[in-house]
């Protein structure tokens, strides 16, 4: 019975134990606010990557490498002629590929001809020459072109800076949620940032639609705009209540 007894006092005594290991614990949890943050910097792009693609289907392969090749040293000129950087501008394998028809009473199938093509890959520094070097491209031959992707040699300055607005954002979003609890904020304890930039739309360029514009000299008549550079926050700060 006494050894009853002192099991009984021993799991009370272990009950207490953790209660006040648990008061404890709550006591010394940290207080905290969580809140995230938004940034963004508008700036004008002042590089672009253009792709010139050049096609040919012909029936002898030799008559449409011979085109394709043709074009191709032909915009590699127009690179110079603009006084584009040889080390900005790159040429990609050249493709062929053997076209076939099928025949269904034969059940068989025949080549009809030989789809040739390749791509000048230009980093443009100079948007300035980005009318001429397109329009330009279409009179030698260039029949495939992609929107150009716009950029700027700022981008990483830029990106930090909307980043700096974003934590600043941040902390305002804390300190209101602080103050209408009855409490302020302290140091951070953690913060987690992103950050990315977002070209501004260009419009789908059609082959029939440039040359109508090259015809009208209209080397000048691109207009950029403006590329949108975000950073994203989470901060945690510690809270702090006020004195009652």
């Amino acid at each position: 019975m006494k050894f009853r007894t002192l099991q009984l006092s021993t799991a009370a005594a272990c009950a207490l134990l953790v209660s006040a290991l648990a008061v404890g614990a709550e006591a010394e949890r940290p207080r905290t606010i969580s809140v995230s943050g938004q940034g963004e910097i508008q700036a004008e792009p002042d590089r672009a990557l253009v792709t010139l693609g050049i096609e040919a289907r012909k029936l002898k392969m030799e008559e449409a490498r011979a085109e394709v090749s043709k074009t191709v040293d032909a915009v590699l000129k127009l690179t110079r002629d603009l006084k584009i950087d040889p080390k900005y501008v790159r040429t990609t394998r050249i493709n062929i590929q053997p076209e076939y028809n099928w025949d269904n009473n034969a059940r068989e199938r025949n080549l009809i001809g030989y789809f040739v093509s390749r791509q000048v890959e230009v980093e443009l520094r100079d948007l300035d020459k980005l009318g001429s070097l397109l329009e330009k491209s279409f009179d030698l031959g260039v029949n495939q072109v992609g929107d150009p992707r716009l950029d700027s040699s700022k981008r990483r300055d830029l990106e930090r800076e909307a980043l700096a607005k974003a934590v600043a954002d941040a902390k305002l979003n804390a300190e209101a949620v602080a103050k209408a609890a009855g409490a302020r904020i302290g140091a951070p304890r953690s913060i987690a940032a992103s950050s990315g930039y977002v070209s501004p739309p260009m419009p789908m360029m059609k082959v029939q639609a440039m040359r109508a514009e090259a015809a009208s000299d209209a080397s000048g008549s691109y207009q950029s705009g403006q590329m949108g550079f975000t950073g994203s926050v989470q901060v945690e700060y510690d809270l702090i209540p006020n004195s009652p």
